[in-house]
């Protein structure tokens, strides 16, 4: 007996130890899952992002988390409490839109206020909790202003503060900087990510920004047709992608079609349908049955280049130069190794001169660089 209560006793510990809760959660829309038997835990003051692209499901998770839709199938628990009929306004969830959703006739503090006053909260508290919640996002001092008098980060930075001024237990973000523009997405993803680290509170940022997900989040959960391809650390989900399309849909990579062809204690071989031969180091998860189709990823940086033919035997081929992408921090290369196969490799720009298009070039990589995965 005594041996029962304390596993339930572990059992219920594990169990409240996160924030946001999904199991085995269904939503659909005209017969088509949007939603398809997801499962995920967000750990409390984790910064957790949903990431995929348009239509794969991702703000359809949080308009379920916030409550603006209700499952068909599967449970959905914040802080160990079922959500299944706790209407948006009773769960301890706040949500800040793409489109700031500020009402343009009301100021900078009114709309902040405007949640509590709604719960009838006393005057004292409101003006002290308004108070804290500008000064966190930079914002005190505007607070006489309309929206349409500020900037569309401060905007942002408004609708941050009211989501946080009523002090949820999850702040839920909706592609939050997908309307700014790029130099003010970067020095507002450096705030967010402070903010969140001051705070300690758990957020959810929906987005299908790759670069936004790896900078700001603890773990990324990739989407695809309304299934977690994968969930990760932002380098879990970059260096040891699971699927071919998480590869490919995080950062840039280069993806062989091939079979296995030989394996050994430590690398196996792959000749591609085109007819190269791919030697990759073996992980514990490598897929190693003899002709079992593979595909295989070679991110760009991890390829070298070289004008003369280096002394390599294997991952090692000969293209051609065919165009050539200077991006002012690195230069991007397509090299054309067959008819049917051109890659590309990223190396940092070190001021030397570029070399001419159609220029006889080699390309090559470890094995350790590349990774076979079930295609």
């Amino acid at each position: 007996m005594t041996q029962t209560v304390t596993q339930n006793q572990g059992e219920m510990e594990a169990f409240e130890s996160y924030d946001v809760e999904l199991r085995n959660v269904f939503k659909f829309f005209n017969s088509e899952p949007a939603v398809n038997g997801v499962d995920l835990d967000v750990l409390p003051g984790e910064f957790f992002s949903i990431l995929g692209p348009s239509g794969c499901g991702k703000t359809t998770i949080l308009r379920l988390i916030a409550g603006f839709e209700t499952a068909d199938a599967g449970k959905l628990l914040i802080r160990s409490q079922l959500m299944t009929n706790v209407p948006p306004y009773r769960r301890p969830v706040n949500t800040v839109f793409q489109s700031y959703a500020l009402f343009n006739h009301l100021k900078v503090w009114d709309n902040v206020a405007f949640g509590l006053r709604l719960k009838k909260i006393r005057s004292e508290e409101i003006q002290s909790r308004v108070k804290e919640a500008l000064e966190l996002v930079k914002m005190e001092g505007l607070r006489s202003r309309f929206p349409n008098q500020l900037s569309g980060g401060q905007q942002q930075r408004v609708a941050l503060a009211r989501a946080l001024v009523n002090r949820p237990a999850v702040v839920l973000l909706d592609e939050p900087l997908g309307a700014l523009d790029l130099k003010l997405r970067k020095e507002m993803q450096v705030e967010l990510s402070n903010l969140h680290k001051d705070l300690g509170l758990t957020f959810i940022m929906v987005t299908h920004d790759q670069e936004e997900a790896l900078s700001l989040s603890d773990r990324i959960a990739v989407m695809n047709q309304g299934k977690i391809e994968q969930i990760g650390t932002p380098s879990e989900i970059y260096e040891q992608p699971r699927s071919p399309f998480v590869a490919d849909f995080i950062g840039d990579t280069n993806l062989f079609v091939g079979e296995i062809t030989e394996v050994d204690a430590t690398n196996l071989q792959i000749l591609t349908k085109t007819g190269l031969k791919i030697v990759v180091t073996r992980h514990s998860d490598t897929p190693t049955g003899l002709s079992q189709a593979v595909v295989v990823s070679v991110r760009p940086e991890k390829i070298q280049l070289s004008l003369y033919q280096p002394s390599l035997h294997i991952n090692c081929f000969e293209g051609r130069l065919v165009n050539i992408m200077y991006l002012g921090t690195h230069v991007n290369y397509v090299v054309e190794l067959t008819p049917d196969i051109c890659i590309t490799v990223m190396q940092p720009n070190t001021f030397g001169n570029l070399p001419n298009l159609n220029t006889r070039i080699y390309v090559y990589w470890t094995p350790s660089d590349c990774l076979a995965l079930p295609e």
